[in-house]
């Protein structure tokens, strides 16, 4: 499973996108419980490693570091969570980029980041805030959190013992790899992907339980503190990459970047002006602009192009104009920004919530086959400027 799936649809492809589809309500199903996630390996005992040394974990400090509630109950001063955000614009980029990668190096760059993060982390916290901060990292880990070699040792888990909860959780992983099949491929509702996978947690939780002593349990229930809200946590994606661009590259509207928009909930369209999907999905981004620009939302389509023609910014004007589009447009001529955000498809539409953090984004068209894909990310924009209106 991968944290940046997202709903894929008919699409103009620029590279093979080597994310699978899936429906974005298994995808809520699963990071619910902070699981679906761009999969790490955790170094765990030598033994332990040889029986399943694929055994993967979500990356849960670069997602949760981000969140307010966790900030809180760090109890973070300003200047402590300005220099978080400051190592966080060093490794969103790198985390984002990282969804095109081949799974074996996409891994091993997530792995990468969160050790780097965890790192650098005792400069910015103090020992208590470290403290609790592992033990949030535990909880979110959840029984996988035996997997960790402080959390072995401190409660005296063999190499034997943590191979055979390995095996529990590699079977676990297989089933939700399959459901995940199944459901893109429509053989089953999403209904009865949540109950397999459902069933396939409780399983894993059940084998704490049943392979560990009570003293054992209890040693872990002491390693993750007082027991926090994870449903507070609603932000688990990287910070949108700043657009590469300079004046003379918008054609249509001011120049701007996001950081002037911190405060905005954003839209960021990439498109292809001769790209039959992009032309299907144009009037669902106009009609944002014509129905919330006026609440605060900011659309911004961005042209990279895909032939000789698209490189043309007369042309791209005067289809900006056929299609009536009423909202600032940036010129992509090298393709900068569809590198800076790792695209793999025209069209891809991103949003943005105030604090410049991606929320979610839909690849290809949006109501292809009956999929309501416009009417979801609308809800989105929704609840974004309800938040923001508060």
């Amino acid at each position: 499973m991968g944290l940046f799936s997202s709903p894929s649809l008919p699409a103009c492809a620029a590279l093979e996108s080597r994310q699978k589809p899936r429906s974005f309500i298994f995808s809520v199903l699963l990071a619910a419980a902070i699981a679906a996630a761009i999969a790490i390996t955790i170094a765990a005992s030598p033994t332990a490693q040889a029986a399943e040394s694929e055994i993967q974990l979500p990356p849960v400090l670069l997602q949760m570091i981000r969140n307010k509630a966790v900030h809180d109950d760090l109890g973070l001063n300003a200047k402590q969570i300005d220099e978080l955000r400051a190592v966080l614009q060093l490794l969103d980029g790198p985390w984002l980029r990282s969804r095109i990668l081949p799974a074996n190096e996409q891994q091993a760059k997530v792995a990468s980041l969160e050790l780097d993060l965890f790192m650098r982390l005792p400069d910015i916290l103090s020992e208590d805030q470290f403290k609790r901060l592992k033990q949030l990292r535990r909880q979110a880990l959840g029984t996988r959190m035996v997997l960790l070699e402080d959390v072995q040792a401190a409660a005296m888990l063999s190499d034997e013992l943590v191979s055979k909860l390995a095996k529990r959780y590699a079977e676990r992983d297989r089933v939700t790899s399959e459901t995940q099949a199944e459901l893109a491929s429509k053989k089953i509702s999403a209904e009865e992907a949540g109950e397999r996978v459902a069933a396939a947690q409780a399983e894993e939780q059940n084998a704490v339980s049943e392979l560990l002593t009570a003293e054992q349990r209890s040693r872990l229930s002491q390693l993750i503190g007082e027991p926090f809200a994870f449903n507070t946590v609603t932000r688990l994606y990287p910070s949108a990459p700043e657009l590469l661009a300079v004046p003379s590259d918008w054609i249509k509207g001011a120049p701007v970047t996001l950081d002037d928009l911190r405060g905005k909930v954003v839209a960021v369209h990439f498109y292809a002006f001769q790209c039959i999907n992009c032309q299907r999905n144009l009037p669902h981004y106009q009609a944002w602009h014509d129905d919330y620009a006026d609440r605060g939302l900011v659309v911004i389509g961005i042209q990279t192009p895909e032939t000789p023609s698209e490189r043309d910014p007369n042309l791209v004007r005067k289809a900006a104009e056929r299609e009536k589009i009423g909202y600032r447009i940036l010129m992509d001529r090298e393709s900068a920004n569809w590198k800076a955000w790792a695209n793999t498809m025209w069209p891809t539409v991103y949003l943005i919530d105030q604090d410049g953090l991606l929320v979610r984004w839909w690849q290809g068209e949006m109501n292809w086959q009956g999929s309501e894909g416009e009417k979801e990310m609308r809800q989105t924009i929704e609840a974004l400027l309800a938040r923001q209106e508060k």
